[in-house]
């Protein structure tokens, strides 16, 4: 169900209207809803149920503290990709031994404090990386569990910016060289080898290019094994898809469905081959946890006709919201208080300097300045990507919960952003 409603004629989050909260804590604002975040993890959870898996949200989606801390309270594990990401974990009371630390690019001092806070696993992604991590661990005097992460080279029909399983793309050991790679692994002593990974990408709307990599994860455990190199765990990733609401796009398959396709493949496989014996599974969700949970509410500043396009112009704009620039991807606008009245056709645009500086196109709206907007969809890429361009301090957000909300972020004013800089003497 969605938890943003009309509801005697104004947008809601769950039982409050928007434009209380954009009285209360201005605009532009995201505002998101505890009751959808929990329901989304939920769908993971009990699609887990009697199973040793582990929900390692992505916090690359949606990293504020309150989403971390609620999740953490029900269980979930995370995927990192920076050091930050880890102090984030911590300081929202996760455990760092239900982390795995994701990313091509992990450094000394990365490395350095997730073996020192115990985290639960590397998922290594070259050679050069596995021997850095070998020398770290051994001046610890640690050894560290990693996975290597396996590019399977499959197609996830998706966005090329997001698509991460192809041979062209950074990530992950090439699948003809995995072989060797563990070999490797197996050899250096301050490594213990736990697991694989793989993740082809984000927004997948279908799983046959998931189960098609799985498929090939698991042809590589079972070649492992015959050379004695027994894995504990298989992380398949994240990257299930959310429904943005554009006209014609493929509804994705349900969490359910989509993870109990998975499950029934990896039993058939671990009951014809290794006599019932499991393994553990991890997942890395992150967009369908959190994007459906919020939205930024933004104010129409001006309305400016065009001999060729209307300009609908509000105080949202591409450093709050950079998906729509980089990826030209297609977010849900609502009025908040829809009017009666003619729609003219706008383009939603942001007061940055940059003709790239939309949040959407094309979208028929009967407004008038003033109004509020909802972008929807928008807890997920949203405030992780936002940016402080031209001197613009990064949107406050809040939480719902029912008929309460709380403030989980301050808006940022220009002398935050002035802190950390100084002048020559």
């Amino acid at each position: 169900m969605s938890h943003f409603s009309y509801q005697h004629g104004v947008l809601n989050a769950e039982s409050l209207p928007l434009p209380e909260i954009a009285e209360e804590f201005g605009t532009p604002t995201y505002v998101y809803s505890k009751a959808a975040l929990l329901e989304n993890f939920g769908a993971y959870h009990d699609a887990c149920k009697g199973r040793d898996a582990l929900v390692c949200y992505a916090m690359k989606a949606n990293s504020n503290l309150a989403i971390i801390d609620l999740l953490a309270r029900e269980g979930a594990g995370f995927d990192i990709v920076s050091g930050g990401e880890l102090l984030r974990v911590i300081a929202a009371g996760g455990d760092p031994g239900k982390t795995i630390f994701s990313g091509v690019g992990k450094t000394v001092e990365e490395m350095q404090l997730a073996l020192e806070k115990g985290i639960l696993c590397f998922n290594v992604e070259s050679i050069p990386e596995l021997h850095r991590l070998n020398d770290v661990a051994g001046r610890m005097g640690k050894r560290a569990p990693v996975s290597l992460r396996v590019n399977p080279n499959v197609d996830a029909k998706t966005h090329p910016y997001i698509a991460t399983g192809l041979k062209a793309n950074k990530f992950g050991v090439a699948f003809d060289d995995a072989l060797d790679t563990y070999r490797t692994a197996t050899s250096l002593p301050h490594l213990e080898v736990v697991g694989i990974d793989c993740h082809i990408g984000s927004q997948l709307l279908d799983d046959a290019p998931l189960l098609e990599a799985l498929d090939k994860l698991i042809e590589l455990i079972d070649t492992l094994e015959t050379e004695g190199i027994r894995l504990h765990h298989l992380d398949i990733g994240g990257g299930i898809g959310v429904d943005y609401g554009a006209a014609g796009d493929k509804p994705p398959v349900p969490v359910g469905e989509y993870l109990g396709r998975l499950f029934a493949r990896i039993d058939a496989w671990r009951n014809e081959r290794h006599g019932g014996q499991p393994i553990k599974v991890i997942f890395e969700p992150g967009r369908s946890i959190v994007a459906n949970t919020g939205v930024l509410v933004t104010r129409i500043e001006f309305l400016k006709p065009g001999a060729e396009k209307n300009f609908c112009i509000v105080d949202a704009a591409m450093n709050d919201l950079m998906r729509p620039t980089l990826y030209q991807a297609w977010m849900g606008v609502q009025a908040v208080t829809p009017r009666d009245g003619q729609a003219l056709t706008y383009d939603l645009v942001g007061p940055i300097c940059e003709s790239g500086d939309w949040l959407a196109r094309e979208r028929d709206l009967a407004v008038e300045p003033g109004d509020l907007l909802a972008v929807m969809t928008a807890g997920a890429y949203g405030m992780t990507m936002a940016s402080n361009y031209n001197t613009r301090g990064r949107a406050a957000e809040v939480i719902v919960d029912g008929g309460q909300v709380h403030l989980v972020r301050k808006r940022e004013n220009p002398a935050d952003l002035f802190a950390l800089e100084s002048m020559i003497k």
